[in-house]
């Protein structure tokens, strides 16, 4: 159902390599690069991430309580690709970690922007 999601940021090659590198586990590459958008994700057919200069030019302003939750596929991934993130330098929001009893599992980090992703798995 959901096509793609955009958040923005201020530098777009560092947006573009921070979330190139992170998610190409999971078989994501920028598919779509113009001037001030480009998408990431594995396909067109599938749901892509899509980092943006604001259409403005105002400064991106992460909102409070948006959230961008990636399932990467199981909880060693969720664990993999959140340590990845900080390592690439994003900030802690949340060390993974089983959330709800037998439920679901996530990892919580804000991108060098300031927009706060999760990984998670239910299950």
């Amino acid at each position: 159902m959901i096509g793609y999601v955009t958040i923005g940021v201020q530098d777009m090659e560092r947006a573009k390599a921070f979330y190139s590198a992170l998610l190409e586990e999971l078989g994501a590459k920028v598919i779509i690069d113009m001037d001030r958008i480009a998408m990431i994700g594995k396909s067109m057919e599938e749901p892509m991430l899509s980092v943006c200069i604001p259409y403005n030019e105002d400064a991106p302003n992460p909102g409070n309580g948006n959230m961008v939750a990636i399932n990467p596929g199981s909880k060693e991934l969720v664990d993999k690709l959140y340590h990845k993130a900080i390592e690439l330098g994003a900030t802690c929001e949340g060390e993974p970690g089983q959330r709800i009893p037998d439920m679901f599992y996530g990892a919580y980090f804000r991108d060098p922007d300031g927009n706060k992703v999760a990984f998670y798995q239910f299950g």
